[in-house]
């Protein structure tokens, strides 16, 4: 066997569960699902491979903190002792990405020849099972809000209602629809086609945690049974993390794999990767209509694996909110009729905080052995922060294509604009660079949160107190845009900033260059 098939790294094996048990002690817990979903990929592989693994890589977990570092556990349970084992270092949407191309390339380098990816999440029997215990109702016991929160008072960003991904990414959604030149209508119809899409190919998976074809407008009109989140989100337009779901992979040797004897059509190839990430503070980044990163890491990928989007058969593009495969169908040119998932999203395929992109992987590879040659995954992390993005094939990659660095920080970086000064105490006029609105779980607004900018560029927040009928309306109703529009920030009770609408004359100037004006 040659030296380039015993280091071309291909996916063997693929599996996932869902746990669905009527009684939440009889649930699987993180460790149980992982455990579950890597004896199916090694089913799917033939059999043997687990025993076989020189590193076993977990992806973090938040439903069962308790339990910690599972990746030594997983280790025992599976009854391997894998020269490298470990977690990553946060339950972020890329981490099972970053993972499998950390696999593919010390496979490429001959430092391993069989690794596995695992994730999984009990996030809706961690909720029950805290119910019970509290004797109330499973809704009380998020645990990503729990994960999110803090002791002590207040940060700043958490007086303005910014705590967790849900509150910040409607900044993305709210100035990105701006920036395309699109009316609400046209916004929130261009998100209800993409949802929709994903509850397609959903229904169709049998993986998937909801499986029910869902139309536009269901998604984009609020009710009773899809109350509205932060505007202009719903219910249906999240990642629903009320889940119980375990994914997992194996990654061998292309002269591994043959030996074993696996038919060439099981096989799919890992190429190159790229990542680059937003800083960490979403008030300290140069803008909210597109993220420099998110496109230096799908343009890079793409690059380095010598693809476009007329090359792609299928892609996944992370899909915990509307904005995300938004922006990254306009770097890659992605048609809004083409479904942009291979799973169902994270909304209907399911949302097990960081471990949705292992379940794309098991999705692409099914893909892929079905029909079709390539295909692109793409993940996001934290707040709109965390970028890395894989090709896979049908067909094997240059070595020196899968070795690739997929580091590409500086690049991001370089390309980043200036990032305006944080005034944690301005007062005066401004105008809005991007908003949202926050609402109690019975659909009524909690408030506004404007993200403004003073006459000298310097970046503000403020809230809309709920009882500004009209100014909460002139954000919602979609009549006029308000980024963009003008207004004061003065000093509001219990010390913080509250913003007065003057009206709706454009403060911003003209779009930025390169600024994409393409609509639904």
């Amino acid at each position: 066997m040659s030296d380039d098939a015993a280091r071309t790294p291909v996916i063997v094996g693929v599996g996932q569960v869902n746990d669905r048990p009527k009684d939440p002690r009889e649930g699987l817990d993180p460790i149980g699902l992982m455990e579950a979903a890597l004896r199916e990929a090694d089913r799917d592989a033939g059999t043997g491979w687990i025993s076989r693994l020189d590193s076993l890589a977990v992806v973090d977990q938040l439903s069962f903190r308790e339990l910690g570092d599972l990746s030594g556990p997983l280790a025992a349970r599976l009854g391997v002792t894998p020269k490298l084992c470990y977690k990553s270092t946060y339950p972020g949407g890329d981490t099972p990405i970053l993972m499998l191309n950390e696999a593919a390339r010390r496979i490429a380098g001959g430092e391993i020849q069989v690794a596995a990816i695992a994730g999984g999440e009990a996030l809706r029997t961690a909720a029950q099972l805290a119910a019970l215990k509290a004797g109330d109702d499973p809704s009380a016991h998020n645990p990503l809000r729990r994960a999110t929160g803090r002791a002590g008072p207040p940060s700043f960003r958490q007086r303005y209602g910014l705590t967790a991904p849900v509150d910040v990414y409607p900044l993305y959604e709210n100035a990105g629809r701006a920036a395309y030149g699109q009316t609400f209508a046209e916004a929130q119809a261009e998100s209800g086609e993409i949802w929709s899409r994903f509850s397609q190919v959903a229904a169709e998976n049998p993986g998937a945690w909801i499986r029910k074809l869902t139309p536009p407008e269901a998604i984009v009109t609020p009710s009773a049974d899809n109350r509205p989140i932060a505007f202009p989100y719903n219910k249906l337009m999240v990642a629903n993390s009320s889940v119980n779901q375990g994914a997992g992979f194996i990654v061998t040797s292309l002269a591994a794999a043959r030996e074993a004897g696996i038919p060439e059509d099981r096989l799919v190839f890992v190429g190159a990767g790229a990542a680059a990430h937003e800083p960490g503070d979403y008030l300290r980044r140069d803008r909210y209509d597109r993220s420099v990163s998110m496109a230096v890491s799908l343009n890079r990928a793409m690059a380095l694996n010598g693809v476009s989007a007329s090359d792609l058969d299928f892609v996944e593009l992370y899909s915990c909110f509307p904005c995300v495969p938004k922006m990254a169908r306009r770097v890659i040119g992605w048609a809004v009729e083409k479904p942009a998932t291979v799973f169902g999203g994270l909304t209907f395929g399911g949302g097990p905080v960081g471990n949705y992109m292992s379940h794309a992987v098991v999705g692409m590879v099914l893909k892929l052995r079905e029909s079709g040659r390539k295909g692109l995954l793409f993940a996001n992390g934290g707040y709109a922060t965390n970028n890395h993005t894989i090709v896979l094939s049908r067909e094997p990659f240059p070595l020196d294509v899968v070795r690739s660095d997929f580091d590409f920080q500086s690049e991001a970086d370089a390309a980043r604009e200036p990032v305006p000064e944080l005034d944690e105490t301005y007062i005066g006029p401004g105008t809005i660079e991007t908003y949202t609105v926050l609402y109690e779980r019975d659909g009524r607004p909690k408030f506004g949160v404007v993200v403004g900018r003073g006459p000298a560029g310097q970046r503000f927040l403020a809230k809309v107190p709920p009882s500004d009928e009209a100014a909460i309306d002139f954000l919602t109703d979609g009549k006029s845009e308000p980024v963009g529009s003008s207004g004061v920030a003065a000093l509001g009770p219990g010390g913080d900033c509250v913003w007065n609408i003057k009206g709706a004359a454009t403060g911003l100037g003209a779009l930025p260059a390169g600024t994409s004006g393409i609509k639904a």
